[in-house]
């Protein structure tokens, strides 16, 4: 029935546009007209893509002009559940008969309540924890900074090579890469320091950074003033670089060693995306504090820190929280997703749909003639591969990662770029992508990458 009413609703969209198309010009909410409404009244630094939604199922979206696409992006890794999930949608809309905003601080609510306690169970780490919910992914990594500080009594943060935390002032300054995040924005906050991540493939091993951590301490900050060390387990717009358990293990070490609140940032990576409920899990490692975002709601916007219960507390009454911290229909969306993942097994599915993408990213960088795919890698669904000007080198061809985007976008697969040499390609379908569905994106996607390496090949012999 939900697929005859999406055949049925994609029929009613085409015909209203061919008869909108007859009047002559484009329709008043074309992509087109859209496009020019956009550059005139929105923000410039606001970047966006061609694609103006107007719809979306599980892992489909349609946009202006009725043109069907498949998600492989999921709203930056929001959509773990799929596109408005019949549990999701279903638990906003009971939420939203009873109360849609009260302030947390004003008039509390058990859903908030409860859903600290889950994830307070959910989270790695054997110790009491506490929770406290904000809105999005940046003001999680704020907030768990300022505990870190008020536990410690200390100021210093240490951060990491193509991190990215946010764009607040202190997510920036903790962000490892400039262009666009810090560029033009002026200082960033003092002591905040950044270690290289370990990244074998460009020639850095983790017994590298680690030298480089230890000598920092050593050389450039000291210890003592250090509050909080902050890490992706997979970096996200860093380029899905992965954090090796062992180096995990040692960064556990040496905050332990020094009295440093060690923060695991899973807003990307957390949420069954690796095929854990959190990446932290695949080391066996639990970190003090865990910010998480994006997949926690469903498409609603809700963030939390996780962690020891003695750091949450260290920060004064009134400290942390806001207006919006917590909202009720988010709050009601994140306990359906929390449900939804353990009833679908959405981790074991992660697994699933990234060993099939990984072993066909595979089999086409095997072939001649596709050695500009210089690596595949992930850990669940969140995959990448990054293309080179040769094997050789591993030189970063950006020209071709952009290529591959556009002309998967034209075949109807939306697909994003990463990395802090803008070379790499992430996908991240949702974890209820159906069988055929995500069969059928493999299949754009193999078209789409042979069609712009043959094509820049083609450029290069002229």
């Amino acid at each position: 029935m939900r697929n005859f009413t999406l055949v049925l609703l994609n029929y009613l969209s085409n015909t209203l546009s061919r008869i909108e198309n007859q009047t002559g010009g484009p329709p008043v909410n074309s992509s087109q007209t859209l496009k020019a409404r956009r550059e005139a009244a929105v923000a410039t630094g606001v970047a966006t893509r061609g694609i103006y939604a107007v719809r979306a199922d599980n892992a489909e979206l349609w946009d202006a002009d009725g043109k069907r696409y498949i998600d492989f992006a999921a709203g930056i890794a929001v959509n773990n559940t799929g596109h408005r999930h019949p549990k999701v949608m279903a638990a906003v809309a009971a939420q939203s008969e009873s109360f849609t905003h009260t302030c947390f601080h004003v008039a509390p609510y058990e859903s908030y309540i409860a859903l600290a306690e889950r994830l307070n169970d959910a989270t790695p780490g054997d110790f009491a924890k506490k929770t406290m919910l904000v809105t999005t992914g940046a003001e999680a990594v704020e907030n768990a900074v300022k505990m870190a500080r008020a536990h410690t009594g200390r100021s210093g943060v240490i951060a990491f090579s193509g991190a990215f935390h946010g764009r607040t002032l202190m997510g920036m300054a903790l962000c490892g890469k400039v262009n666009p995040y810090k560029k033009a924005f002026g200082a960033m906050p003092p002591e905040v320091v950044h270690v290289p991540f370990p990244n074998e493939f460009h020639g850095i091993t983790v017994q590298d950074s680690l030298n480089v951590l230890e000598n920092m301490l050593r050389s450039s900050i000291d210890p003592e003033r250090v509050a909080a060390m902050i890490i992706e387990p997979v970096q996200g717009e860093g380029g899905f670089n992965i954090a090796q358990p062992e180096f995990l293990r040692a960064l556990r070490n040496i905050c332990d060693e020094h009295g440093i609140v060690l923060i695991a940032d899973e807003v990307q990576t957390g949420i069954a995306r690796t095929g854990k409920l959190f990446a932290f899990e695949h080391a066996g490692v639990a970190a003090d504090l865990v910010t998480m975002a994006k997949g926690l709601a469903g498409g609603f916007p809700l963030s939390a820190v996780t962690g020891r219960a003695e750091i949450v507390d260290a920060a004064p009454a009134g400290g942390i929280g806001g207006t919006y911290a917590g909202n009720p229909l988010a709050v009601a969306a994140a306990n359906a997703v929390l449900e939804v993942i353990e009833e679908e097994d959405l981790c074991a599915r992660a697994d699933e749909i990234g060993d099939a993408i990984k072993a066909r990213l595979n089999d086409i960088a095997s072939r001649q003639g596709m050695e500009p795919i210089g690596d595949v890698r992930g850990v669940g669904a969140m995959i990448a591969f990054e293309m080179v000007t040769d094997r050789a080198t591993n030189a970063p061809n950006p020209a071709l990662t952009q290529a591959i985007i556009a002309e998967a976008e034209a075949r109807g697969l939306i697909i994003l770029p990463c990395g802090t040499r803008a070379n790499a390609v992430r996908l991240l379908p949702p974890l209820t992508t159906p069988a055929p569905i995500l069969a059928e994106a493999l299949d754009l996607l193999e078209a789409s990458i042979e069609s712009a390496v043959n094509a820049q090949a083609a450029i290069a012999a002229e």
